[in-house]
């Protein structure tokens, strides 16, 4: 008697889009149902670690490089992987989500690489999973162009040697893909992301001179980065390319994996092509992990922390000497700035700002740096052409200066600055604006001149959150409680609606934004990540 066929995946409440059958195709579901089989229990196991872990934190508030591992970081003997050549030289990286636009517009920009992004420049509704890959794929075959309605304007692909080489961002291990299911569950929107790309793309990458690259996002341990290496060597023999072809860029992004960078590049050594410092995400991380350690915890507002702080130059170091040491990339943070159409004095300000941000990632010995629009791009290549040169990278600059203590990651009261009232109306105006365009699907959003993705809207709702729980007294005799916050949204929704009129503000999605920033910055029960209640939104 045969074995029955595996159950096959279902697309659940989802409405027909155009052309999804190149994507949905049996064979791409039938590969996604096989990494959903084999892994996704052992994702389910590290998720409940995650718990687990931050326990620990509550309980001792404080965190060290872990004894079971210090073999691995003491071995001076291993590297990763050698970078193929289209990854060699990452001296400037464009990120952005990957409608038909973005998709031409950041692979003309000028950047050696484009960070396509499902994860959180793009909210999670079917039509941007499923189009964005369609556009990735049509822009390999080179059968994409868009003509904005608006402006009538066309863009197009300039030639293959001027474009940037892509590296792709699934979406975190936390979130599910509610509109394909197994047996009735829902399978890890990471896995739908991988498994679609690598299943249709691999080969064709291949055969441009490239290959799969990926960044990993949101990742909390060593164990989670051994997931995604297992991931790969499964997927290279699924679809019969050679082991190895697949490389990773790890997001370093929450405190946790801050103290295990090594071991992380050890798990992915044959697939690892870096690290990347993320800011926002990181400072989110650091509240949510500590949220309940005391007054030494609470973090200013999310401007006055720059990346100069201690205990952020002790991560970004870090992340140096470790890459470096192993022969991996270290890849910079992002400059947010979008730039004025109508005030130059602004921009020349905020020009200043990431030309010195970007001259101090290239002397502190970063391979490269992250922007978040084209315009951005000159000044970011020139900062890194001022120090390597013709080089394509400075993994040769081994940083061994550097030291850093356990407890010098999270000196956070090293820091001299405070909450201030305008920080928590910044936080509030901030986090509505987001959220709303978020739910209308949009999930890179341009708000007070800086391109704003998910992280934005974490570190804003868990700074309101942390402030309000540790009782803090702002510079004007306030102290932040639940009440002063549900004012300043009542006033900031108010202003909103007055700004943009009564049609435009009844169209958006404007209350259900403020109610779902009030709901995860006041209820006492800390939601892990604000994109899972605001998922159950997303329509």
């Amino acid at each position: 008697m045969s074995a029955p066929a595996p159950s096959t995946l279902a697309i659940v409440d989802a409405e027909p889009l155009p052309r999804q059958e190149e994507v949905l195709t049996d064979a791409a579901l039938a590969f996604v149902a096989e990494l959903h089989r084999q892994f996704t229990p052992r994702r389910n196991e590290l998720l409940a670690r995650r718990g687990e872990r931050r326990a620990e934190i509550a309980r001792t508030s404080t965190l060290d490089f872990l004894p079971e591992t210090a073999a691995v970081r003491a071995d001076d003997s291993w590297k990763v992987a050698p970078a193929p050549a289209a990854l060699s030289d990452r001296r400037v990286e464009i990120t952005g989500p990957t409608d038909r636009k973005m998709t031409i517009n950041a692979l003309n920009s000028g950047a050696k690489v484009w960070l396509a992004d499902f994860e959180d420049a793009s909210a999670p509704t079917w039509e941007n999973v499923v189009l964005g890959q369609l556009n990735l794929t049509d822009a390999y075959e080179r059968r994409i162009d868009f003509t904005d309605p608006k402006s009538g304007k066309s863009y197009a692909l300039k030639s293959a040697d001027e474009l940037a080489t892509v590296v792709m961002r699934p979406r975190g291990w936390h979130l599910e893909e509610r509109h394909l299911q197994l047996d009735g569950v829902s399978v890890p929107g990471a896995l739908v992301d991988f498994g679609l790309y690598f299943f249709h793309n691999a080969q064709r990458l291949i055969d441009l001179g490239k290959g799969p690259y990926f960044y990993l996002p949101k990742t909390e341990s060593h164990l989670e980065a051994r997931l995604w290496n297992d991931i790969f060597v499964f997927a290279q023999d699924y679809v019969g390319i050679p082991q190895g072809t697949v490389r990773a860029t790890v997001l370093i992004e929450t405190i946790t994996a801050a103290y295990e960078m090594e071991e992380i590049l050890y798990e992915l050594r044959d697939h690892a092509a870096g690290l990347n410092a993320g800011r926002w995400d990181y400072l989110f991380s650091i509240v949510k992990n500590f949220r309940d350690g005391g007054a030494k915890f609470v973090l200013p507002d999310r401007n006055a922390v720059t990346m100069t702080a201690p205990f952020m130059r002790a991560y970004t170091e870090l992340l140096v000497r470790t890459c470096h040491k192993r022969g991996a990339h270290a890849i910079g943070g992002m400059a947010a700035f979008i730039p004025s159409r109508r005030d130059a004095e602004v921009n020349k300000v905020a020009f200043e700002k990431v030309k010195a941000d970007k001259d101090r990632e290239a002397n502190d010995g970063f391979d490269g740096s992250w922007v978040a629009h084209p315009d951005l791009v000159p000044i970011a290549l020139a900062s890194f052409d001022a120090v390597l040169g013709e080089k394509p990278n400075q993994k040769d600059r081994l940083r061994e200066d550097v030291s850093v203590a356990p407890g010098d990651l999270i000196a956070i009261d090293s820091l001299d600055a405070s909450p201030t009232y305008d920080g928590l109306r910044n936080a509030v105006a901030v986090g509505i604006r987001y959220i709303e365009a978020w739910l209308r699907g949009l999930g890179a959003v341009a708000i007070f001149n800086l391109m704003e993705d998910a992280a934005t809207a974490e570190i804003s709702r868990s700074q309101i959150w942390q402030w309000i729980n540790a009782d803090v007294v702002f510079e004007n005799g306030e102290h932040a409680t639940a009440d002063l916050t549900r004012k300043v949204a009542a006033e900031e929704l108010a202003a909103i609606r007055e700004e943009i009129g009564e049609e435009t503000f009844t169209a958006g999605k404007w209350q259900q934004a403020h109610d779902l920033l009030l709901q995860v910055s006041l209820d006492q029960d800390y939601a892990d990540f604000l994109t899972l209640p605001a998922y159950e939104q997303l329509r």
